[in-house]
């Protein structure tokens, strides 16, 4: 593999990473969204990833992205204006523990995948550096 190949292949690791941090910003930000028993709820996003298998190297894309349970978690607030006859309104089944677990691992990641660029452009300048020499 080559050092452009290294670099190319850390670039798609990047972009897989930021999409996760992407759907885990938003399963974060919408973790408090309520709507009404008769709506469905706020559908948490998982990025689905996928190998690209290539005679280069390859690396890695997004193959979709899948969505929690519209049903969500029903809890009793009479005092919001959304409730039901009951009392009742609908969260998002969104655990905060997992979101944040799960943030921590894109972001080591991205972290990692931007090392790499980092490095191989860095071996790079090095073998242009020689060659001047």
């Amino acid at each position: 593999m080559t050092t452009f190949g290294a670099i190319g292949i850390a670039s798609t690791g990047l972009t897989v990473y930021r999409k996760w941090l992407d759907a885990v910003s938003d399963n974060l930000a919408n973790m408090s969204t309520a709507t009404s028993t008769t709506e469905d709820a706020y559908q948490a996003k998982y990025v689905i990833a996928q190998e690209i298998a290539t005679q280069d190297g390859g690396g890695v894309q997004v193959a979709g992205i899948a969505l929690g349970d519209a049903e969500g978690r029903m809890v009793y607030e009479p005092e919001n204006p959304l409730a039901d006859e009951a009392g009742y309104v609908r969260y998002p089944d969104v655990d905060m523990s997992s979101q944040m677990t799960q943030l921590i691992m894109a972001q080591r990641g991205y972290q990692a995948n931007a090392a790499v660029v980092d490095r191989a452009k860095a071996t790079y300048e090095a073998a242009l550096q020689i060659g001047r020499n």
